[in-house]
């Protein structure tokens, strides 16, 4: 579709008001934990909407929708697996965690987090779980930035690589200035702007096809919950892969890292309504848009973009308002950016304060640390935007690979160090590294005969890689922290204290 003029000032104006969230709080960036959480002042409004729109990327409207337009409403697990792992996020990590990483020496990062949790005086879990989400979170961006890149290929017409550089400046700029505040405060708007997209447009959808069936545009198989790809049988693997989705949520550090700046623990109820309910009615409108695509996209096309052809033929063709067309392509473009700075401002943080001062340069001074996470930021935009200049896998794809790294690395560590009091170092070493080289192992390897051929565990099965990583982390966890020595009785110490409501809050 040829580039609107009108198109291009509402996503200037939009860009405007991002990069002065990120110049205002620039100013008001004064230290690695402002910098890193925002110095733990976020209210429950603002953490919550942060989490959901820092969740609600552009897999939500753009992977997910295409998701089901193609394959149907068998779909629909994803959604209830991830509506499930929100919820179990907010009621059994959030109040711990927060309370955890106050007790263990104030922590700001979840690297900083499992190495005060475990004393670990070697610095190794540390370094490795700073590894890890440093490399996952450069594919994970790479995914926002190939959004980007479609939406303004599709919108404008332009060349792709160029669409990526605009979009990639953009983020980069105001994460750049204003760190975590400015990408919460953006957030904000971002979640407020998604909300309304999500349930807007499905809703006009269904007034426009004017009490037309909807199940006339497609076959019965696509209405049947049971039924996947190509018309055919979802099995027990095939749903279990798919709710599987929700366990990621325990490992994704841009996510916990929220719950570790909120103002006071006992505002957690309110967030965890809000960020639930925000979770459950944009999923389930995703997958509500997904069965109407048909009625308004006939002709061949990517599942990535059918939701911008669907904005494009119900608010921007004759008779119809173009202006909430624009803004509603602005709501892709939040979902997209929303996820997208989160994870830049993680990748910074595991570089900068795990991997270089906290292996390195302990007592680097703040104000060094800070300008270094800023070019670090950069660093990691130049890499995710040569990943994403390829286009060699769907958003999709992308996502799926990253979820499933973090999930399987870090989402059972995270619960057990929060509840069992006899995990040590040496289980969590282990069950980083089993729920790591598990997923590697399974999607990545071929090691199963097939046909003269050799097929990876994934395809073999069928089975999505972060539930057996999920498990492996778990039981290597258990097994070695039984087998090896108990924690230094400072570590049963600090786990007591954390237990333990406070009377008073800070």
């Amino acid at each position: 579709m040829p580039s609107s003029i009108e198109t291009g000032i509402v996503f200037v104006c939009y860009f405007v008001v991002l990069i002065l969230i990120g110049f205002f709080f620039f100013k008001r960036t004064d230290t690695l934990p402002d910098f890193f959480i925002g110095g733990r002042r976020l209210n429950p409004w603002l953490s919550a909407l942060s989490v959901y729109a820092g969740d609600m990327s552009g897999w939500l409207m753009l992977g997910l929708i295409g998701t089901v337009y193609s394959f149907g409403i068998g779909q629909m697990w994803i959604a209830l697996g991830l509506v499930l792992g929100t919820l179990l996020n907010w009621l059994l990590v959030a109040r711990r965690l927060r309370r955890y990483t106050l007790t263990t020496q104030y922590s700001i990062t979840i690297p900083e987090y499992f190495e005060n949790r475990f004393k670990d005086t070697s610095h190794i879990l540390r370094f490795i779980s700073a590894l890890i989400i440093a490399v996952f979170f450069v594919v994970y961006t790479s995914a926002g930035f190939v959004a980007c890149g479609l939406l303004f290929e599709y919108v404008f017409g332009i060349d792709y690589q160029i669409a990526l550089l605009a979009g990639a400046l953009v983020i980069f700029t105001y994460t750049f200035m204003g760190g975590f505040r400015a990408i919460c405060w953006t957030d904000l708007v971002q979640a407020l702007l998604i909300l309304a997209v999500v349930v807007s447009v499905p809703l006009t959808a269904l007034y426009r096809m004017e009490g037309a069936d909807i199940f006339t545009a497609h076959t019965p198989e696509f209405f049947d919950i049971f039924t996947g790809e190509k018309g055919r049988p979802l099995t027990t693997v095939s749903i279990l892969s798919k709710l599987a989705w929700g366990l990621g949520y325990f490992g994704m550090p841009h996510i916990l890292v929220r719950f570790m700046a909120l103002r006071r623990e006992r505002e957690i109820p309110w967030a965890a309504g809000i960020g639930g309910l925000a979770a459950a009615l944009s999923l389930g409108c995703a997958v509500l848009m997904g069965m109407t695509g048909l009625f308004f996209v006939q002709e061949s096309s990517s599942a990535d973009t059918v939701f911008i052809l669907i904005i494009q033929r119900l608010f921007m063709g004759p008779g119809s308002i173009p202006f909430l067309g624009n803004l509603f392509l602005c709501g892709i473009l939040a979902a997209i950016m929303s996820t997208t700075d989160s994870q830049l401002l993680a990748a910074a943080s595991a570089i900068t304060s795990d991997l270089y001062q906290g292996m390195a340069h302990r007592n680097m001074q703040s104000k060094q640390l800070l300008w270094l996470s800023r070019f670090t930021v950069a660093l990691i935009c130049i890499i995710a935007y040569i990943i994403a200049v390829g286009r060699s896998s769907t958003i999709m794809g992308l996502v799926s690979n990253a979820w499933s790294g973090f999930g399987s690395a870090f989402g059972a560590l995270i619960l057990l160090s929060l509840y069992w009091r006899r995990l040590n170092r040496s289980g969590a070493i282990a069950g980083i590294l089993a729920g790591g080289l598990t997923v590697i192992l399974w999607d990545y390897i071929p090691c199963v005969p097939a046909g003269g051929a050799w097929n990876t565990i994934n395809e073999a099965t069928g089975l999505y890689s972060l539930a057996p990583g999920f498990c492996a982390s778990m039981v290597f966890i258990v097994a070695v922290s039984l087998l090896t020595k108990p924690p230094v009785p400072a570590v049963y110490e600090e786990f007591e204290r954390a237990s333990i409501k406070p009377i008073f809050e800070e």
